[in-house]
C-alpha cells in the first residue's frame, strides 16, 4: 500500500508563478527603453499636430454621428486600421476601450492611447481572441464604448474580422461604422496604407449605417453579417474620399 504526499505550499509556489507569467508581456532592454521614451514623443507630436486638424462630419441618411467632444455609451465602434491617428485625436474625450494585440507594437500603442484617455483590452483576431472578446464584453456591460480596428493588426486591408459581430451578438450592442479621411496625408507603404494627416489639413469623419446583430443569430448567418459590416465600412471610406473629390484608393 502506498500513500501520496501532497506538495507543500512552498513546492506549489513555482507552479503558480509560472501560470501567472503566461499572460505577462516580456520585453528586451532595448524594447523597455523604447517603451519608456517613444510613447511620450508620439503623444506630444500627435497632440500638437492634432490641434491643427479640422474635422468635418458627414453621415448617411438617418445616422446620428458622434461629434468631437461627445462621450458615447455602451456601443461598439469599427474603423479601418489606416486611420488610427485621426481617430485617436477625434475620440480622445470618449474614454473608449480599444482591442490591441499582445505584442511589442501593441504595447507601444497602448501606452500612447492611455495618454489620450483611452483604455485597452489585450488580444487580437489571431491571439488571445477569446480573452479579448470577454474583456470587451465587460467594457460594454460597464456602460463604456468598445472599439475595433476592423481589419485587425495584420490585415488583409479593408476586410473586417468576425470579432465585432461576435461581440455584438454577445452583448446586444449596435456597431457604429465610420472612416476618417484626411484631405492631405502621408501614406505609408504598409499593408494598411497607414495615413499620417499633414498639419492644418481637413479630415472628413464619414459615418455609415449601424450594424445590428440579434442575440439568436444562427451560425450560418455570421458571415452575411460580417459582409454587411464590411460593406458599411467601405461605404464610409468611399464617401469620405468622394467628399474631397478623390477616387477609390
Amino acid at each position: 500500500m502506498t500513500t501520496e504526499t501532497q506538495p507543500s505550499p512552498r513546492q506549489r509556489r513555482p507552479r503558480t508563478a509560472r501560470s501567472l507569467e503566461r499572460g505577462a508581456l516580456h520585453f528586451s532592454l532595448g524594447q523597455r527603453l523604447a517603451l519608456a521614451v517613444v510613447p511620450r514623443i508620439v503623444w506630444a507630436l500627435l497632440w500638437l499636430v492634432g490641434r491643427t486638424w479640422r474635422f468635418e462630419v458627414i453621415a448617411e441618411e438617418g445616422v446620428v454621428p458622434v461629434l468631437l467632444g461627445e462621450r458615447p455609451g455602451p456601443e461598439i465602434y469599427c474603423f479601418w486600421h489606416q486611420c488610427v491617428l485621426p481617430c485617436t485625436v477625434y475620440f480622445r474625450y470618449s474614454r473608449s476601450i480599444i482591442l490591441i494585440s499582445r505584442s511589442f507594437d501593441g504595447e507601444l500603442i497602448t501606452r500612447i492611447l492611455k495618454m489620450f484617455g483611452y483604455g485597452a483590452v489585450r488580444g487580437s483576431s489571431s491571439r488571445s481572441a477569446r480573452e479579448g472578446l470577454l474583456g470587451l464584453k465587460q467594457v460594454i456591460e460597464s456602460g463604456r464604448t468598445a472599439i475595433f480596428t476592423a481589419d485587425g493588426p495584420r490585415g488583409p486591408i479593408y476586410q473586417t474580422k468576425m470579432g465585432p459581430i461576435k461581440l455584438a451578438q454577445m452583448t446586444g450592442a449596435p456597431i457604429g461604422v465610420f472612416h476618417l479621411q484626411p484631405e492631405r496625408a502621408w501614406t505609408l507603404r504598409s499593408w494598411d496604407r497607414f495615413l499620417i494627416p499633414k498639419p492644418f489639413t481637413r479630415i472628413c469623419v464619414s459615418w455609415a449605417q449601424w450594424t445590428r446583430v440579434p442575440a439568436d443569430l444562427a451560425g450560418g448567418d455570421f458571415e452575411p453579417k460580417r459582409q454587411e459590416l464590411n460593406a458599411a465600412l467601405e461605404r464610409a471610406r468611399l464617401r469620405a474620399l468622394a467628399y474631397f473629390g478623390k477616387g477609390k484608393a
